[in-house]
């Protein structure tokens, strides 16, 4: 069966988060080096550290995971968005992330809980200052604008990924449907969600294919609904024992390559 809708994920495929997350704690560790003789990099596994337990002791946490929002957002997000566990989440996430910046620096040695705020709220501004694509991005969909139904599905809040649209604004034109696991209840690799975008779009499994950089969300997900699929493997990671992609490739270029082939 032809081809005719090309779904998207959004973190890591199309957004090179992993950079934009990278470059906000190098530039906020610097900062803090200027002010304390602290190694940048140790202090930023100490937050790192402190960041995942903190938030895994919230009682939003399983519902996090249901949406697929992961701690690092957590450090730079505002969910302002309408469902309880969000509301529960807008009333912690400010001191969460004063909390993790200021445990961090606890465990180099320093008790400084307004210079723990200041770099909480430091992180954030680097964060949205420095959004990522990949380099060829926007020419593999420019190559697939008008030859397919364009899908993107992402997982998270939808005050966050939209903020992740907004300061990528050349991204949201070249879709036609834009859907967040947090509008819809349930996250990636739930099946519902899958077959709502397949509903959206008004088309089936055999006529679409999934392009992700995530096994366990993207891939599998795709493949409970009877979905091929593509996994972009950029960091050349493992494969799976039980996860299998349809295909493989380790840049958009090469899927674009792929999918003229169909």
């Amino acid at each position: 069966m032809t081809i005719e809708t090309i779904i998207f994920d959004l973190d890591d495929t199309l957004l090179w988060d992993k950079k934009s997350v990278q470059t906000a704690f190098d530039r906020t560790c610097a900062y803090a080096s200027e002010r304390y003789t602290v190694d940048a990099e140790q202090l930023e596994q100490a937050v790192r550290e402190s960041a995942r337990a903190l938030y895994e002791s919230y009682e939003t946490y399983d519902y996090t995971k249901l949406i697929g929002i992961n701690p690092f957002e957590g450090l730079w997000g505002t969910f302002d968005d309408p469902t309880e566990m969000f509301q529960k989440m807008k009333s912690f996430i400010p001191t969460y992330r004063a909390e993790a910046w200021t445990q961090g620096l606890a465990k180099l040695g320093i008790e400084d809980k307004a210079f723990g705020l200041e770099l909480g709220e430091r992180f954030v501004a680097e964060r949205k200052k420095n959004p990522f694509v990949y380099e060829d991005t926007f020419a593999v969909l420019d190559e697939l604008k008008g030859k397919y139904q364009l899908v993107l599905l992402t997982n998270g809040a939808p005050s966050l990924q939209n903020l992740k649209l907004e300061i990528t604004p050349e991204l949201v034109p070249y879709f036609d449907q834009i859907i967040i696991s947090g509008d819809f209840g349930k996250g990636k690799p739930d099946a519902s969600i899958f077959k709502y975008v397949l509903e959206k779009a008004g088309t089936t499994a055999d006529k679409s294919i999934m392009v992700g950089d995530n096994l366990m969300t993207d891939i599998l997900g795709s493949s409970r609904v009877g979905m091929q699929n593509v996994w972009i493997n950029r960091e050349n990671k493992a494969s799976h024992v039980e996860v299998k992609p349809t295909y493989e490739v380790d840049s958009l270029t090469a899927f674009l390559e792929l999918i003229k082939k169909q």
